[in-house]
């Protein structure tokens, strides 16, 4: 009985979690592939000039590394929905930023 009421429950924090989801592109602009870690999800490594679409919670971090060191590129807002993202251009101004 607890187990069926725990497997529910996790069920329906799948489908809240689902809701709240924002889904917009990765675009990878440059000649180089770039990794990426999204905590919790999954670690893309964005292929040359390529897409990726994702789905992403409101509030989840993704990183970029510079000399094996992580930092934040972005977190997610309602903002991005359905927005195509040039990662190597953010990556660029976020370096900046950053003082890379």
């Amino acid at each position: 009985m607890q187990k069926r009421i725990v497997i529910s429950v996790l069920a329906m924090l799948m489908i809240v979690g689902s809701l709240f989801a924002v889904p917009f592109t990765l675009h990878n602009s440059s000649l180089l592939s770039i990794p990426l870690s999204i905590p919790g999800v999954m670690n893309p490594n964005l292929s040359p000039m390529s897409d990726s679409g994702v789905d992403l919670a409101v509030g989840q971090k993704v990183y970029f590394f510079v000399k094996k060191k992580k930092y934040l590129l972005l977190e997610v807002t309602d903002a991005l929905k359905g927005k195509k993202l040039d990662v190597a251009d953010l990556i660029v101004n976020r370096r900046k930023e950053l003082g890379l």
